[in-house]
């Protein structure tokens, strides 16, 4: 089935495809010239829309999600960084026997672990911290100025930081002669198959700046996500205090064992936020106006 303007392609239920023609499409909706354009795009400096991904994307990409496996136990899925590469895949962790295991979603392994799993709600990604991406240097002209290894903050530490800040520099050149850009945009995709429709236009409803109404409705348009799943009612819970300091470490074992005690049980997914920023979440009302002022 194909959704919206730039025909995504979509599963019978609506979830976006994991296939090759929905990475380029992404990435064609990023790079559009005209559909996002101006303060629309969100911060940032001089040439990092060039190329690159419109702000909201580095929300999503720090983000992850939380599904149940067949036998109870909780997965966590994310975006994870590989190191012997330097690029980027989607993963889940699960605990299997007495280990704590991270697989590609891609892998047999990882189809297996999702075989038969429920999903059970997301993780907003963290802006302070370290990032997945260890021991990198990052040269200046590689994403526009932005260096990786700048943003490798001390857990703990008030500096920009974490996941979120990671990709923004990894999305900042997203072309396909870029491999770790386009290793992002095929781990996005990845990602949001294995994490169902709800997933992209929650994280982006995280904020009221940056552009992101913009940009949800953008994605409704071209075909991204579909209305339903951008306007559905829920509200964000706080992240534990406890927790925040562990997710902090980029790494998927300590996020799994982090998020375990998080209260999952209810009749539809939540949503975990952080506390300093969760006053800034779009209400379904105003997403709905959102998509109704929405003129490509």
């Amino acid at each position: 089935m194909l959704r919206g303007a730039f025909h995504f392609e979509v599963t019978p239920d609506g979830d976006l495809e994991n296939s090759a023609l929905n990475v380029e499409i992404l990435r064609n909706l990023f790079l559009h010239p005209v559909l996002i354009d101006g303060d629309d795009l969100g911060p940032g400096n001089r040439g990092d829309f060039d190329h690159g991904a419109w702000h909201v994307a580095c929300h999503i990409a720090g983000a992850g999600g939380v599904r149940r496996h067949a036998n109870g136990n909780l997965m966590w899925l994310e975006i994870s960084h590989r190191r012997m590469t330097d690029d980027y895949c989607a993963t889940v962790t699960l605990r299997r026997e007495k280990a704590i295991e991270t697989l590609g979603v891609d892998t047999a392994e990882g189809r297996e672990a999702l075989a038969g799993s429920s999903l059970v709600g997301f993780v907003e990604g963290t802006s302070l911290g370290r990032t997945s991406a260890r021991g990198v240097l990052d040269p200046p002209d590689r994403f526009n100025l932005w260096r990786r290894q700048d943003f490798d903050q001390p857990i703990g530490s008030e500096g920009d930081g974490g996941k979120v800040w990671e990709h923004w520099c990894t999305l900042r050149d997203i072309r396909p002669s870029h491999s770790i850009g386009t290793s992002m945009l095929t781990a996005l995709v990845s990602l949001a198959r294995a994490l169902g429709d709800r997933f992209i236009p929650t994280v982006a409803r995280g904020r009221r700046e940056y552009g992101h109404p913009r940009q949800v409705a953008a994605f409704v348009y071209a075909g991204l996500t579909a209305d339903r799943s951008a306007l559905w009612d829920t509200k964000p819970i706080a992240i534990p205090t406890a927790a925040a300091l562990a997710l902090q470490e980029s790494d998927p074992r300590r996020t799994l064992e982090a998020i375990e005690p998080f209260p999952w049980a209810g009749p539809q997914p939540r949503y975990f936020m952080f506390e300093r920023k969760i006053a800034g979440w779009s209400t379904a009302e105003q997403v709905a106006a959102d998509l109704k002022g929405f003129t490509p």
